[in-house]
């Protein structure tokens, strides 16, 4: 557990030395009030909520969370200090989790960061904010699918922006899955009960169930088993690479 801890603080710290996490960081922020105020209609729509701040998260996140997680092992690749990763007295599964968490926490900090908006909200109305807490638990969840599925693009390849192009296509699916026009696309060609079953493997699915305030066990099920399932494939990728 020492082990990972350092690593994981290792990773954390290595997002701050760099401008990447401030560019990220501001990019996030405005991006999110952008699209709450301006496309979201938040002042319009006359309702203490921030319905119209999370219904944007899944298309945000479609480009956001593959750019900070695409170098996550290509670049370790690239530059070679992959190898020295392989030496450490760890196992394969313990780099690949530790990675995964300093980019999952980094992103958590970026999400927390959005706090005034609660404020506002709690300033102009009277907000359900057990709601807003299960949006924000959501949010963070289906970020951590979201970067699961870029690590194991970022294992397969040298390239970034490689991985940054596979984790958006992979990603855009899986949102793409549970939207209502691509429902009813594939309600003309298939029955109703395999549409209704492929859509419950999409994201939107998913965080749209959380983030009415209704924590369902088989929404958290889903996000933690992309995220799981997607360590162990990573941890195996490299494996692979590791022993060629």
């Amino acid at each position: 557990m020492t082990q990972i801890t350092t690593l994981i603080k290792r990773e954390l710290m290595s997002y701050f030395y760099s401008p990447v996490a401030y560019v990220f960081i501001i990019i996030f922020m405005l991006s999110t009030v952008g699209t709450t105020f301006f496309l979201g209609n938040f002042f319009n729509a006359n309702q203490a909520s921030l319905e119209a701040f999370f219904l944007f998260h899944p298309w945000l996140y479609l480009f956001l969370i593959p750019a900070i997680g695409m170098g996550l092992w290509a670049e370790e690749r690239n530059t070679g200090t992959i190898e020295l990763l392989f030496t450490l007295p760890i196992s394969m599964m313990q780099a690949v989790i530790s990675k995964f968490l300093a980019g999952w926490i980094f992103i958590g900090i970026a999400l927390l960061l959005t706090f005034p908006i609660i404020i506002t909200v709690n300033y102009l109305g009277e907000p359900d904010n057990g709601v807003i807490i299960a949006s924000y638990l959501g949010s963070f969840l289906m970020a951590g699918s979201y970067l699961a599925i870029t690590c194991v693009t970022s294992s397969l390849t040298r390239n970034q922006v490689i991985s940054f192009i596979l984790s958006v296509i992979v990603c855009f699916c899986m949102v793409l899955l549970g939207w209502g026009v691509f429902t009813n696309i594939m309600n003309k060609f298939l029955p109703t009960w395999l549409s209704e079953t492929i859509s419950t493997f999409s994201f939107s699915t998913h965080f749209n169930s959380i983030s009415r305030g209704i924590i369902d066990s088989r929404d958290l099920v889903f996000f933690l088993s992309i995220i799981g399932g997607g360590l162990i494939i990573n941890a195996l990728i490299l494996e692979t690479k590791k022993a060629a």
